[in-house]
């Protein structure tokens, strides 16, 4: 699963495009003219020289290693865990999906209360409920508890990326939002990233509720951090909650054909890659690659392939469309796929980073037209699509490690092509719909020159 830069990039892009996003957000409502406080001047805001900017960037820097760290904690371990549990590899993965899943779940419910309490009250909340549950992590007596815990966690750490994102499109200047908002990605990917492979070496060396413990430690270190760098907001209004007008806002973006195909298809790029990288540890630690545990942890460093395919998803767009860039997204996505089907580490390493590429590239592209298409209430938007991604992380982590255990890696193979063959129907079935409503267009403008 990616870190939790894909998550966080899709609410970067609609806050970068729209400064103060509870202005757009219909979910709450402001409150009476005469309540609200003089506005600061735009120039009060945060940048680079100013005090207060570099502080509030180390300050989320900390909060996003920490929110991914412990998102993913269990992924590389999924062979140990499932070896001291007596748990097959599918069991093993809700241990990560519980966590994602029920991310996925409260993410839209808690974006709306940081319009009520505040962005900064909700992430310092959220750190701290899922740094105490990362400190209790290591001793479930049971897969149970375990899987348990980490539902709870992953609900926690729901009301911060969204919030995180809200934070800066407020204090941050805009021509600043962009580096602010890229500093925080790279806590996220890092996060994610380190995780994994602290967790993969630890676990080699005194096994895996050790390897849990230190990624605890690692998130209180991250949440004091945070706590002592970031600065209180000064340009947050707060709102009054309003369920009625939410739940308009979300129904008029499920009733949007172009954000439902969006959505799903954030999602299974999603579904690919959960599917790959929760399976992917069984296939290497059995024969005939019989690598250690720390080893498969470090497999993780292949993430880094996605910093540049993201970064490289705009020119693409420019270059091919977004369609163009989705088909080759999905085609170095199956090749990828394809080439790990071989028995030599170098084919399956190469096979990874094609399958990562083409993963976060695809991500880039969705997630990025989401903000493109929704004309209002973009953080609802943002928060669905966030839904739909990490819905489709928790089902293909555990989808993947059951077709493992059902057909070995071809069958978590099969479930990915599957996954892709979805993203190219729900593709060319958007490129019909916009040809037959060309047309129409077309049609409509020449009976209007003809009269």
């Amino acid at each position: 699963m990616p870190p939790a830069s894909t998550g966080a990039s899709t609410v970067a892009v609609d806050a970068s495009a729209q400064p103060v996003p509870h202005a757009s957000a219909p979910a709450v409502a402001s409150p009476p003219a005469a309540a609200v406080p003089p506005a600061a001047p735009a120039d009060a805001r945060l940048e680079p020289g100013r005090p207060g900017y570099r502080r509030m960037s180390f300050g989320l820097f900390a909060a996003g290693v920490a929110t991914f760290a412990l998102l993913y904690s269990t992924q590389a371990l999924l062979p140990s865990v499932s070896a001291s549990f007596g748990a097959t590899a599918g069991q093993a993965s809700w241990t990560v999906s519980a966590a994602t899943g029920a991310l996925a779940l409260t993410v839209l419910p808690l974006s709306a209360l940081s319009e009520r309490f505040g962005r900064r009250q909700m992430m310092t909340a959220s750190l701290a409920i899922a740094v105490t549950i990362g400190m209790l992590v290591p001793f479930a007596p049971s897969l149970g508890w375990l899987i348990a815990l980490r539902a709870v966690q992953g609900a926690a750490l729901a009301g911060l990326p969204a919030s995180a994102m809200a934070f800066l499109a407020e204090e941050v200047r805009p021509k600043a939002l962009v580096a602010a908002i890229g500093l925080f990605v790279a806590g996220n990917s890092i996060g994610g990233m380190s995780g994994r492979i602290l967790t993969g070496w630890i676990t080699q060396l005194w096994g895996w509720r050790v390897a849990l413990g230190a990624v605890g430690l690692l998130a209180v270190g991250c949440a004091v951090a945070f706590q002592l760098l970031m600065p209180r907001a000064r340009h947050f209004v707060p709102g009054t909650l309003n369920p009625k007008a939410l739940a308009r806002t979300v129904g008029g973006h499920l009733a949007d054909p172009l954000l439902r195909r969006l959505f799903l298809i954030g999602g299974l790029f999603m579904t690919v890659f959960g599917a790959v990288y929760t399976a992917i540890g069984y296939r290497l630690v059995a024969a005939p690659f019989d690598l250690p545990q720390g080893v498969v942890g470090s497999i993780f460093l292949v993430y880094l392939v996605g910093t540049v395919s993201s970064a490289a998803a705009g020119r693409l767009v420019g270059r091919l469309g977004r369609r163009g860039a989705l088909y080759l997204a999905v085609s170095t996505t199956a090749a990828g796929l394809l080439l790990s089907l071989a028995d030599q580490l170098a084919a399956v390493l190469l096979g990874l980073v094609l399958i990562t590429a083409g993963f976060f590239a695809g991500h880039a592209v969705a997630s990025s037209s989401v903000s493109r298409t929704a004309t209002t209430g973009r953080a609802q938007a943002s928060a669905l699509y966030q839904s739909a991604y990490y819905l489709g992380s928790s089902a293909g982590g555990t989808l993947g490690a059951v077709a493992f255990h059902a057909g070995g890696w071809t069958g978590t193979v099969g479930l990915g092509l599957l996954a892709v063959a979805g993203v190219v129907s729900v593709t060319l079935y958007g490129s019909r719909c916009a040809r037959v409503e060309r047309k129409a267009h077309q049609r409509h403008a020449g009976m209007a020159v003809a009269r």
